[in-house]
């Protein structure tokens, strides 16, 4: 099994309830949630306009590769309502691949590490919160570490 941390986002309508039927669809999708953080309260960022983000980070376990674990965030925000709209806009979901196993991987499709993370408090502070000694393969800094530099 592959560990994998997802961040989880939400800005729109029940941000509670948007969070856990996120993390249900995850798990009905094969995905074993190992270890979640506390619901953090977030500024936006980029795109400030917009009602605050709910945000969880989990530490997750899967069989899937890096592309069909994107494909299968991507397909449960599709079912979830999520529409295309403004880059860093409001989302009624959004589930971010930060981590896979400590490879690094770059395609079209994706980034991993996810490349803006560690300029981001909303990934970082419940990040540190279950992985706190987890080295970031690129940088070669803990998230401890990349949370305090912040």
């Amino acid at each position: 099994m592959n560990r994998s941390y997802l961040l989880l986002g939400s800005n729109l309508d029940d941000r509670v309830k948007n969070i856990e039927v996120a993390l249900y669809e995850l798990k009905n999708s094969g995905i074993i949630i190992s270890k979640k953080s506390s619901l953090y309260n977030t500024i936006p960022w980029g795109y400030t306009e917009q009602p605050e983000f709910l945000n969880q980070a989990i530490e997750c376990l899967t069989s899937l590769n890096p592309i069909d674990l994107l494909r299968t965030v991507k397909k449960i925000e599709k079912k979830m309502g999520r529409k295309d709209t403004i880059r860093y806009g409001p989302r009624i979901i959004d589930i971010d691949i930060i981590f896979y196993n400590n490879i690094i991987f770059k395609s079209e499709e994706l980034i991993i590490p996810h490349p803006l993370m560690h300029k981001r408090n909303f990934v970082l502070k419940p990040l540190c919160e279950i992985a706190p000694n987890f080295i970031h393969p690129e940088l070669k800094l803990s998230i401890k570490e990349l949370l305090d530099n912040l």
